[in-house]
């Protein structure tokens, strides 16, 4: 479940991810299956191969894509989120958790 993000801030990455466009969300997440970690910065984009062109830069594995219907996304966590957002100029979602 995501907190710490406004209904526009989630709108704003559906319509960026639905326009092909590799579109970022980072916020505050809950989930047993990945202790410790308190938040996610979730990687979108509906033009899956742009997706996985994306993700070779950074080493992500095309099998951790989670294909979430209309809105294929990676999940990210600690220190490879923030070292994407920041090669990425994205560091202000980082930052609004105060998390560094």
């Amino acid at each position: 479940m995501a907190f710490g993000i406004t209904r526009e801030e989630l709108n704003q990455w559906k319509r960026q991810v639905r326009m092909g466009e590799v579109a970022f969300l980072t916020h505050y997440w809950v989930d047993d299956r990945f202790p410790g970690q308190k938040t996610v910065t979730k990687v979108g984009c509906t033009d899956v191969e742009k997706l996985i062109r994306w993700g070779n830069k950074y080493d992500l594995d095309p099998n951790w894509i989670d294909y979430k219907p209309g809105f294929p996304h990676f999940d990210l966590f600690g220190d490879k989120a923030y070292y994407i957002l920041k090669v990425e100029g994205k560091v202000e979602q980082w930052n609004k958790f105060h998390l560094s």
